[in-house]
């Protein structure tokens, strides 16, 4: 008899709203939409069953991502293409297919369900595991590293900045006084050390203490803000007239900088009180989402990830390729 405890039940936040959103772009035939995050292929999978006339384009950086989607897409053929690559290589990686503008786009960003239920990538720090958190572990740094070599002033930035911690130089300090005792590797040390460098009443509130510490350096490790501001006008660029793009953020740093980019294309550039407004300074997106969506009660309660999700959707309404 098997002991193998089963594989976790994966739930894509906020699918149907996703595919809501996307329909009147890519219900036509010859329709290409690429899922920016593969992840398990929860999206892609729906995409492709719910629109049988789509061709999908799925990137993830993670080849573990990879293989396990890709025997989940199987039935789908050659409609679905697989490729290793991050988010913001997406316009490179469409160019090699010959593709050179898709009607939909999808962002489902942060760490996937896979990554966090894998213990010994490093990302959750409730339980104790090599400090990795690099989504592609065939390059960059992990977090092991940045523990161990990254300056106090570094480190405190980039806990104060990814992390929004307020008692990022404390931390700093105290990582910088144990690293010299003995290097860290496993993430235990690391939510103990954090632990004690908050004053207690801090601690009462918000959750596990060290979570603000892990997501500073996951997004430090994989570069996530900087892919992300290449990859949010990379794939505006793609995308044709009428196509439309759905971004998913779990936290504020990166809803920040989607908010930025959307609502930079769906504003004029004329200077005001010009009685016509030229083509080339109108708006070429449209805002399809009032602010940030977020998930409702009854979805949090299926699927506790889904709790901090924003969803944006913009339209691209006009060409802005000369």
């Amino acid at each position: 008899m098997s002991h193998e405890s089963p594989a976790p039940k994966h739930t894509p936040v906020m699918l149907q709203r996703c595919m809501d959103a996307l329909a009147p772009a890519i219900s036509a035939p010859g329709a290409v939409v690429v899922d920016a995050t593969l992840g398990l292929g929860g999206h892609s999978e729906a995409l492709l069953t719910q629109f049988p006339d789509v061709r999908l384009v799925a990137v993830d950086r993670d080849p573990a991502a990879l293989e396990l989607a890709g025997r989940r897409l199987a039935p789908f053929g050659d409609r679905a293409t697989l490729v290793h690559a991050v988010y913001d290589e997406i316009p490179q990686v469409l160019a090699d297919l010959g593709i050179d503008e898709v009607h939909g786009v999808l962002f489902d960003l942060g760490v996937s369900s896979m990554q966090l239920d894998e213990a010994d990538r490093g990302f959750a720090y409730a339980q104790d595991a090599p400090l990795d958190m690099r989504m592609d572990q065939t390059r960059g740094l992990s977090a092991a590293e940045v523990l161990n070599t990254y300056s106090h002033g570094d480190l405190a930035r980039i806990l104060k900045t990814y992390g929004e911690e307020r008692f990022a130089g404390k931390i700093a300090s105290a990582i910088l006084r144990e690293r010299a005792k003995e290097p860290f590797t496993t993430s235990a040390r690391l939510v103990e050390l954090v632990r004690n460098s908050i004053p207690a009443a801090t601690r009462r509130t918000g959750g596990n203490p060290a979570k603000r510490t892990f997501q500073a350096l996951r997004i430090e490790v994989n570069g996530e803000l900087e892919v992300l501001d290449r990859a949010i006008p990379g794939a505006l660029d793609v995308l044709a007239v009428g196509g439309r793009i759905v971004v998913m953020s779990y936290q504020s740093l990166e809803d920040r900088l989607v908010k930025q980019y959307l609502q930079a294309g769906a504003t004029s550039t004329a200077p005001p009180g010009l009685p016509i407004i030229p083509e080339e300074l109108q708006p070429w997106l449209k805002l399809l989402t009032r602010g940030a969506e977020l998930a409702t009660e009854e979805e949090i309660e299926e699927n506790r990830r889904a709790a901090p999700v924003r969803l944006r959707v913009a339209e691209r309404i006009r060409s802005t390729r000369g």
